[in-house]
């Protein structure tokens, strides 16, 4: 279905867009590497000499590549769950799945330390088994897992339920199983929005600051993310380093937001029909 437009903006509401933008968006951003060149490119390189500037990255990509995988699979499993099945529970997975948009990252983070804090309710088991979940990798993942759970799924139900289950109907009538089922007819209908919405989750769990603050005991080249790297160079009054370091994430959502509008683009057929609900 085409959209319609009903005509060219009024100038006034499109100069208070364009000024909020600015204002909000472009003036900060363009601040970011403003200082971060401040003192001129060999100060700026000088960040990228240290270690712990590498170990943040390197544990950022890391964190990212467990966490965007195992949500991927999981929005897709409980997006076929709600839209292809009737089962009790359903408005309450439906709810469960919008949780982390409504709860604050760092009560979230908490929530981790209650479970496998010194005194948390899986403390000793996990201390049994010689397992460290905070201020280590494990809780990293967790934190980052809890908070981009929802953007894959999101992307993918409101898809899966304007499609329907005729195809899928028809493919298993034809005498396919449920694995051939959704490898050959599902997945080819819904790859556009999955590549979205794990575009999205990959944004996010990067970025990510205030529950993987809670969980990761900023231990200094080990447990930094890059958030979390640019919050200690900044609290060290290190502004050029702090600021560097944030144009690697400045350019990691700008990277983000070139791939989100080229896939808005070049499918936006698909992409409107996953944001109706």
């Amino acid at each position: 279905m085409s959209e319609k437009s009903i005509g060219r903006p009024s100038p006034i509401l499109l100069g208070i867009g364009v000024a909020y933008v600015a204002v909000l968006i472009l003036l900060p951003m363009g601040m970011v590497f403003v200082e971060a060149f401040r003192r001129g490119p060999a100060e700026y390189l000088d960040i990228f000499a240290h270690s712990d500037t590498w170990s943040a990255i390197r544990l950022t990509l890391l964190v990212a590549a467990i966490a965007v995988p195992l949500n991927a699979v999981f929005g897709v499993a409980a997006a076929w769950a709600v839209t292809k099945f009737d089962f009790p529970g359903k408005g309450l997975l439906l709810t469960l799945i919008d949780l982390p948009f409504s709860v604050s990252p760092v009560i979230s983070g908490l929530v981790w330390v209650l479970l496998f804090g010194a005194s948390g309710w899986l403390a000793g088991p996990m201390t049994s088994a010689n397992v460290q979940i905070l201020f280590a990798v494990p809780g990293l993942v967790l934190a980052t897992l809890f908070i981009t759970l929802p953007f894959v799924a999101r992307e993918l139900i409101p898809l899966m339920q304007e499609q329907g289950a005729d195809e899928e109907e028809a493919a298993i009538t034809l005498g396919a199983g449920g694995f051939r089922t959704f490898f050959m007819v599902t997945l080819p209908n819904i790859k556009w929005a999955l590549l979205y919405g794990v575009l999205l989750c990959n944004a996010r769990a990067m970025g990510e600051f205030g529950a993987v603050s809670v969980v990761s005991g900023h231990i200094r080249g080990q447990t930094n993310t890059l958030p979390l790297h640019v919050e200690i160079l900044y609290n060290e009054y290190n502004f050029v380093g702090a600021f560097a370091t944030a144009t690697i994430l400045a350019g990691l959502a700008i990277v983000t937001l070139v791939i989100k509008s080229g896939l808005e683009w070049r499918f936006a057929g698909e992409l409107s029909a996953s944001r109706r609900h």
